[in-house]
């Protein structure tokens, strides 16, 4: 006789639940809200790049350099506003 494995038919399992159950009761507000500017934009950094910059200021002159350098940095970007016939 062939020796044969019986498959196990295992269900596939995650750490998250289906519910969860927040205690809104013990929520505090936001303390850094106040820090955010009217048209801020909240960008999270992988750890590597993060480990260059210490600082927004710096991370925001190194993105203004590299946008200066671009070809046609000062010109919008446009959309095509109509479709070319097919033909």
């Amino acid at each position: 006789m062939s020796s044969t494995r019986s498959k196990n038919k295992k269900t596939k399992t995650t750490d998250m639940r289906v519910e969860y159950a927040f205690d809104y009761s013990r929520a505090k507000p936001n303390r850094f809200a106040a820090q955010m500017g009217v048209n801020a934009v909240a960008v999270v950094l992988d750890p590597d790049v993060a480990s260059v910059f210490d600082s927004s200021s710096k991370v925001n002159a190194m993105l203004r350099s590299v946008i200066s350098a671009l070809p046609d940095a000062k010109s919008p970007v446009r959309v095509r506003t109509h479709r070319r016939k097919a033909g």
